[in-house]
């Protein structure tokens, strides 16, 4: 699986530089660099000298005729999709050993650990319950006091 740093490496590749944003309907200037279609316009019409130059390298160009880059509007959903998924996996509490979700309580130790760590040797006979269950019981107890 890759790394969080991997994750944010290639996924800066289909950023817009002009929204800082995934790519949205993105377009290839002449000049090979790429933007929404949407930012390189409104970019292009806030120029006041009236020239077509590029954001990123001042290249200009004769006619703003852009190419749709269908490869990069598909990399930049999955890596809009990646990102989705990645935060909602940082979100949840993760095993430090085996960098799991921890989904159980230990009762004996008084701690999450995730299903490895259940079957290992230093908890082989303690006992468990889910995350959820040990929430709802500890929600009880504060209630009560």
């Amino acid at each position: 699986m890759a790394s969080k740093e991997q994750v944010e490496s290639w996924t800066e590749e289909v950023v817009c530089p002009i929204c800082l944003h995934f790519s949205t309907n993105p377009v290839s200037l002449e000049c090979g660099h790429n933007f929404c279609r949407t930012c390189i316009t409104q970019f292009l019409d806030r120029d006041r000298k009236g020239r077509n130059t590029c954001p990123e390298c001042r290249e200009e160009f004769a006619d703003r005729t852009f190419r749709v880059s269908r490869a990069l509007a598909r990399v930049s959903e999955k890596a809009r999709t990646l990102s989705l998924n990645q935060k909602q996996k940082e979100s949840k509490l993760h095993c430090a050993i085996h960098h799991e979700e921890l989904k159980l309580f230990c009762e004996t130790d008084n701690k999450l650990i995730c299903l490895i760590c259940a079957t290992g040797q230093e908890h082989k006979s303690h006992s468990f319950i889910p995350v959820k269950e040990a929430a709802e019981i500890d929600k009880v107890k504060k209630h009560r006091l």
